[in-house]
């Protein structure tokens, strides 16, 4: 039997099979050996596929993964995993597949808040009228703990794992992952001008060093740099910020090559590309993680990959706002990693659908190079998983499902009418399915979303305090006779 026919008929089967929650599981017996001489471990989860991304991207059907104390300790078959293992929990997802937690490598999470304030308008106007006077008015630390956590519940519910952020008052944006089981890389942003967490170089320095210092050696939280692109930083902001991140061995989380307007502004004051101009400058090394790069050329691709630069790829908000199309295929070849990212959901991307940022980067790539081969599924997934680990810094510890690794991962529901039948279970992954068919997402071994309930967070009052604050920047917006010029504290 081929393990194609072998993984339908097991689908075929799903409705029949009942899932073996924590409540019905092994209990092995004590000692080093649990029940029959397997050796004990804390959970296993088995599903219909597990899709490992490891380097030779084995999909195995009928397959499980063992967990004990956050690390992954087997990949397999159903048959091996339980030959050898006798787990505390089981979770059985008979109709789907297992696949490494999602990466998502730039988000300005706290901005959930402002999810729709204003679309479908210039950018200019857009931050101009809506967003910096929403802002001014708003950002506190409440303010981004409140709309790190409304993120935080969605990207449990849609399989993101791990995210990297670009905001202010970061560290209570670290509170707000810890107490959702989340992985994150948060960057603290800085600028030319003042920000609600910092009003100048000197306090930006201090406020970033204390969160540093705080955060330093959490298992989950990785805290970083973020000055916000450099036609908002002076060559002082930029190169501070280099100096503290090296001093700490934080990453620098920057946005690069965006929009035209971008190149031009730099072009006009500097007489080169952005890229270039970090570099001249001795910005850029293996640290720097930039968003977006869209108006990037080829020697600006040649110079990234020769300092091991890495990008985030940002596919729907370079659509939603017009900026164009990201030279991903030629950054690939090029030799630089490339993760996927949702960007913000203040207007830029309405989403942290991390499936969706798989669809559309492929499509886009596609109709960029008239060919359909370019980024196939497989790769799609890489960028989403794996190299989007790489991108943060991570990629020895998360990003593929292999033994020692960190036990993140998810189930994605295929027994479905929109992914059935499938043929190909990466193809399913990345065209057919949505964040709304993930049905078990687990970090460093604990399950966060079990398919009716993120465990970790209260919903139903996050709901509610969003709700609460859409009722008061509506009133807030409405109130204004005239635009209102604000002093931007926006990291985008």
């Amino acid at each position: 039997m081929t393990r194609r026919l072998l993984a339908v008929l097991l689908l075929a089967l799903a409705p029949a099979v009942l899932a073996a929650e924590s409540a019905n599981a092994a209990k092995p017996a004590a000692g080093k050996a649990g029940a029959n001489g397997k050796s004990r471990c804390d959970l296993i989860v088995t599903a219909a596929s597990v899709v490992t991304v490891d380097p030779a991207f084995r999909v195995v059907p009928d397959g499980a993964i063992a967990v004990k104390a956050g690390e992954i300790v087997a990949v397999g078959t159903r048959a091996e995993v339980t030959a050898k293992w006798a787990a505390a929990a089981t979770i059985a997802r008979p109709g789907a597949a297992l696949m490494p937690g999602l990466v998502n490598t730039h988000t300005h999470a706290a901005m959930s808040l402002l999810r729709g304030v204003a679309d479908d308008r210039p950018l200019m106007e857009w931050l101009q009228k809506s967003i910096f006077p929403a802002e001014a008015k708003n950002v506190s630390p409440k303010f981004v703990t409140d709309g790190t956590l409304l993120a935080a519940a969605e990207m449990i519910r849609g399989g993101t794992t791990t995210f990297a952020d670009m905001y202010y008052f970061e560290s209570d944006v670290a509170s707000a992952v810890e107490k959702s089981g989340l992985r994150a890389v948060l960057g603290e942003t800085w600028l030319d001008f003042p920000v609600p967490a910092h009003k100048d170089l000197p306090e930006s320095i201090r406020v970033t060093r204390a969160f540093l210092e705080k955060w330093k050696g959490h298992p989950r939280v990785t805290a970083a740099v973020a000055p916000h692109a450099p036609y908002t930083c002076s060559k002082e902001t930029l190169l501070a910020a280099k100096a503290l991140a090296d001093e700490f061995g934080a990453p620098l989380l920057i946005h690069l090559s965006e929009t035209q307007n971008e190149q031009k502004t730099i072009r006009e004051k500097y007489g080169t590309s952005p890229a270039k101009w970090l570099d001249s400058i001795g910005f850029l090394g293996p640290n720097v993680l930039a968003a977006h790069g869209v108006w990037l050329d080829a020697d600006d691709l040649n110079l990234l990959a020769s300092r091991k630069v890495t990008l985030s790829h940002n596919p729907e908000s370079n659509m939603k706002l017009g900026s164009g199309i990201a030279p991903v295929v030629a950054a690939r070849k090029a030799g630089i990693v490339v993760g996927l990212g949702t960007d913000g959901v203040a207007g830029s991307n309405n989403d942290l659908d991390m499936f969706d940022a798989m669809d559309f980067a492929g499509k886009l790539a596609k109709v960029q190079a008239l060919d359909p081969t370019v980024l196939p599924a497989r790769d799609l997934i890489r960028m989403a998983t794996i190299d989007g680990a790489k991108a943060l810094g991570l990629g020895a510890k998360i990003g593929s499902l292999e033994v020692g690794k960190r036990a993140d991962f998810v189930a994605v529901d295929l027994w479905t009418s929109r992914s059935q039948p499938w043929y190909d279970v990466t193809s399913a992954l990345v065209y057919s399915v949505k964040a709304s068919a993930v049905s078990l997402t687990v970090v460093d071994g604990k399950v966060l979303w079990d398919g009716k309930t993120v465990r970790t967070l209260d919903e139903a009052h996050i709901l509610k305090t969003a709700a609460e604050w859409r009722l008061k920047i509506a009133d807030q917006l409405a109130a204004m006779a005239e635009p209102v010029m604000a002093e931007p504290a926006v990291a985008k």
